[in-house]
């Protein structure tokens, strides 16, 4: 008898996911715990495996969205059931193949997909073995249940690398496509996390009244606060970052500011006693093109100390490069930071867009010395450019530059943060 691939539930806030990846073929013959699936949420993806040994039937294509528990595809336990399933279907009888699935003892092992197959490795890992041509059957995983890591592929390459080099290949006929008379680099077909960014950021310009406020802070007592924490790291556990230290200000000020913490739902204000700090991640940063954002969110960030913020944010960090985010990982979120310090733009300003439907987002910059005045001279001091975007339907000129003017008061004095 057939059996299922439901859509899994895999967290409390998630309602549905799209179909991004089937890993095998409509009639492929599969196994029990194979990678058959990749889906996604808003944010995350996730690998669904085969419930059953059998042959695949695939009843909804990649790019749709479907509800949890849906069925999405079959696993036809003989070839004459999945000729029927096929029937109804319309598939055309020729994709059935025609030997039975061989008992568990003697079968052989499932066609393996060209992006990793039934071995068990993270999207990541996947992407990058695939881009750096590393078979994954010689990775040796490290990850729960041997789950093959980016930090597995990592060391295959330099272990690839440092091999003796082997004779190039004769150089192939230049592929490049043109259109219009310009010669294109590469197509990205605008779909899951893509296709998520670009929607979520359009509709949240659509439907908020947006301004962007900017304000350059004076940041010696903060340089020197974290010199301290660096010098105590190994006491403390763990090595805080400027990251870690904005999400606790943050936190600090959006006690004492709560409008600040609010969201609009269904025509109502809705001003959040718990403070849930979403922290814009980059993935793929070695690889712009294929790369994307996601937010894991520090739950009830005004609650916890500077180490255990510091702790939360590299392993959902980590997690999420990895692609083992949950959905519930990157939900809840109340307020959002995002910064371009960390990717080398130094000073600057911007005007990030709101991660709807929250009502703020703070963009620190990169710190840099910079000429300033003080008592009449020019000194050099470090400076760091901060750009805070709310919504004009919820807070107004004052809260906001009541929340920059707390934030820049505790960076500039980080002891209030203890």
């Amino acid at each position: 008898m057939a059996v299922d691939i439901n859509i899994p539930k895999l967290g409390m806030s998630m309602k549905e996911a799209t179909l991004t990846e089937w890993k095998f073929n409509e009639g492929d013959q599969v196994n029990e715990g194979d990678e058959v699936l990749i889906i996604e949420t808003d944010k995350t993806s996730w690998e669904v495996e085969s419930p059953a040994s059998g042959y695949l039937n695939i009843i909804v294509a990649i790019d749709n969205t479907e509800p949890i528990g849906a069925v999405v595809g079959k696993i036809a336990e003989t070839s004459e059931e999945l000729a029927a399933l096929q029937k109804e279907s319309g598939v055309p009888a020729a994709a059935t193949p025609a030997t039975e699935v061989a008992p568990e003892a003697e079968k052989p092992a499932a066609k393996k997909a060209k992006k990793g197959g039934r071995v068990k490795a993270s999207p990541v890992a996947k992407k990058m073995a695939e881009e750096k041509g590393i078979d994954l059957d010689g990775v040796e995983g490290s990850g729960p249940g041997g789950r093959i890591t980016k930090k597995d592929v990592e060391d295959a390459i330099a272990a690839k690398e440092a091999a003796p080099a082997a004779p190039a290949p004769a150089a192939e006929p230049d592929a490049t496509k043109e259109r219009d008379g310009i010669k294109i680099k590469e197509i990205i077909k605008l779909r899951g996390m893509r296709k998520a960014i670009s929607n979520h950021m359009v509709q949240s310009l659509t439907v908020a009244a947006q301004l962007s406020a900017m304000s350059e802070l004076e940041v010696t007592g903060l340089k020197k606060f974290r010199e301290e924490l660096i010098a105590n790291e190994e006491q403390l556990g763990v090595r805080i970052s400027y990251t870690d230290i904005y999400i606790k200000a943050a936190a600090k000020a959006l006690k004492e500011i709560p409008m600040v913490n609010a969201s609009i739902v269904d025509n109502e204000i809705i001003i959040w006693e718990d403070i849930n700090i979403g922290v814009a991640v980059a993935l793929q940063v070695a690889d712009v093109l294929g790369g994307g954002l996601i937010v894991p969110v520090i739950r009830n960030a005004d609650k916890k100390s500077l180490t255990e913020i510091s702790m939360e944010l590299k392993n959902t960090v980590k997690k999420a490069r990895e692609g083992n985010l949950m959905p519930d990982d990157v939900s809840g979120g109340t307020f959002t930071i995002t910064s371009m310090g960390g990717m080398g733009s130094g000073w600057g300003f911007g005007t990030p867009i709101i991660n709807q439907p929250q009502s703020a987002i703070l963009q620190p910059g990169g710190i840099m010395d910079r000429p300033v005045v003080e008592d009449g001279e020019i000194v050099i001091r470090p400076m760091m450019p901060v750009s805070f975007t709310f919504d004009h339907r919820v807070v107004d000129g004052v809260p906001a530059g009541m929340f920059l003017g707390r934030f820049g008061q505790i960076l500039q004095n980080p002891i209030l943060l203890m």
